[in-house]
């Protein structure tokens, strides 16, 4: 069963921009923290960027200012604003969501503070 579904994945060019989307599947009734990993080749997961059931923010250095976390009202679906693609945001992205509040671990990035994990969508960014 997927819990989390991501779309708007592609292959653009370094300086281009793409939006990523993630629906809530009806398996999750309460996703008070969400956010954005990645994995890029050869690289483990990591972080991208966070938001709470507020629509409080936190992003990793290396996005910030050209990345962009938003959540709709009914706080089932996430997106991301990816601008000014870069070759090293080419990876895999998955959203992620818990049922709890965004606390340090959830800020830290830390994998297993999120139970619930999308599939994943593929951004190549080519130079």
């Amino acid at each position: 069963q997927v819990q989390l579904v991501e779309s708007g994945g592609g292959s653009v060019q370094a300086g281009g921009s793409l939006r990523l989307s993630c629906a809530a599947s009806r398996y999750i009734y309460s996703t008070y923290c969400m956010g954005w990993f990645r994995r890029a080749p050869g690289k483990e997961r990591e972080g991208v960027a966070i938001i709470t059931n507020n629509g409080n923010t936190k992003y990793t250095d290396s996005v910030k200012g050209r990345f962009t976390i938003s959540r709709d009202n009914a706080q089932n679906t996430l997106y991301l604003q990816m601008n000014s693609l870069q070759p090293e945001d080419t990876a895999m992205y998955y959203c992620a969501a818990t049922t709890i509040r965004c606390a340090q671990a959830h800020y830290m990035f830390y994998v297993q503070a999120f139970p619930y994990w999308g599939q994943g969508t593929q951004v190549t960014v080519s130079s």
